[in-house]
Order: C-alpha cells, then structure tokens, then sequence
C-alpha cells in the first residue's frame, strides 16, 4: 500500500509540476505574440497618433505542486526541469523559480 501512495504521489507532483511550467510557458508566448501585434500595428498605422490601451489582466500564477516529501521525486523533479531549460523552453528566471518551489 505505501508503494500505491508513493506512485500516486509522485504522479500528482509531476503533474503539478508540468502544468505550473505549461502555464509558464503559454503565458510567456502570449505575451511575445501580444508584442508582435503591438509592433505590426505600429507599422500599419504611423500617421495616427497611439491612444493608451488597457493591458489585458495577468494570468493568476499557477499554484505551486504540494511537496509530497521524497529526495527521489525532488531529484526527478529537478531533473525535468533541468531538461526544460537546456531546451530553451524556461528562461534562467523560470527555472529559477521552479526550482525555488521545489526545494522549498
């Protein structure tokens, strides 16, 4: 039964772990589209002058997964997300942060 909660466990954190990056990574996306929109509007439209526009609200930050315990599920953890960022899929400062949540 204590391997069944581990392997649940272990489940429940890397799925919290990869939806908080996910959520990451889409936020940041939308905001490089939101620019490139922004510069293309720019573009199209030099002769009018650039009335303020409301920025839309931020995405709530994804709640953190709940440390389960286990050294391994940190060290597994730790380890995803080090590949996430040699991929260039976090930036130094989301990985930083992800990796602050994880160690506590």
């Amino acid at each position: 039964m204590p391997g069944l909660i581990r392997g649940v466990a272990r489940t429940a954190v890397i799925a919290g772990t990869a939806t908080a990056v996910s959520n990451g990574v889409s936020r940041r996306q939308y905001g490089r589209w939101e620019k490139k929109a922004q510069q293309e509007q720019q573009q199209q439209q030099p002769q009018q002058p650039q009335q303020p526009q409301q920025a839309a609200p931020p995405a709530p930050a994804p709640a953190a997964a709940p440390a389960t315990g286990g050294m391994d599920d940190k060290i597994e953890q730790l380890k995803q997300l080090g590949e996430l960022h040699e991929q260039g899929i976090l930036t130094d400062e989301e990985f930083a942060a992800q990796k602050a949540k994880i160690l506590g």
